[in-house]
């Protein structure tokens, strides 16, 4: 009856020279396209989960531990849990018990928002400027088509969340030494070519 979590803290890197390892998603480790981002979470635990249940909301790392803090009934000591308690949903098969909508990820400059099924990537390029990467996941869950220049609202609306995240965010410890460029949709044992889609990300 232990309760074990099974996940990984990105997707497969790009560097390794695969270029199919994420598919269909976009992206690689370091990135913050579905491809970087998107993992399986497995958990078992025989006396409280059924088995085969499958979950599709989702969900993140920071849960892992406020959920493993309720397994074992104790209160972490500490001043403020952005996670959530996972049990619940995983042991009543219930969607609507679920009340976040908005996620955060963020390295350096590079941020992202995911609010419901919409996703807002904004990444300061040094040789660029800002750009957007605005998607729709639930009609375009691989990222194709970019909604950033014809969906201005959208953009607005998970910028401003971002903006409001921010507010209360903790200053990073350990400031980056250098920025990466890393293509999107090629790995790095793969030319570059201009207009292949990239991202700087901090390091």
């Amino acid at each position: 009856n232990t309760l074990v979590m099974f996940t990984s803290d990105n997707g497969g890197a790009g560097y390794i020279g695969i270029p199919e390892v994420n598919q269909p998603f976009r992206g690689w480790k370091i990135t913050m396209f579905e491809g970087g981002l998107r993992v399986p979470m497995m958990i078992k635990w025989p006396s409280k989960i059924s088995a085969g249940t499958e979950v599709d909301v989702p969900v993140a790392h920071i849960d892992v531990m406020p959920t493993l803090a309720s397994a074992a009934a104790v209160q972490p000591e500490a001043a403020e849990i952005d996670g959530l308690n996972l049990l619940p949903l995983v042991t009543s098969q219930d969607d609507q018990i679920w009340d976040r909508e908005t996620l955060f990820w963020q390295n350096g400059h590079y941020q992202v928002v995911r609010h419901g099924d919409w996703k807002l990537q904004i990444n300061d390029r040094p040789t660029d400027g800002l750009q957007h990467w605005l998607f729709d996941l639930a009609e375009d869950p691989t990222e194709q088509n970019n909604l950033a220049a014809v969906r201005q609202d959208k953009v607005k609306e998970l910028t401003m969340l971002l903006v409001d995240h921010q507010v209360n965010a903790v200053r990073t410890l350990y400031p980056p030494t250098t920025q990466l460029p890393v293509m999107i949709d090629k790995t790095l044992a793969q030319e570059f070519e201009v207009g292949d889609e990239y991202v700087y990300t901090p390091n």
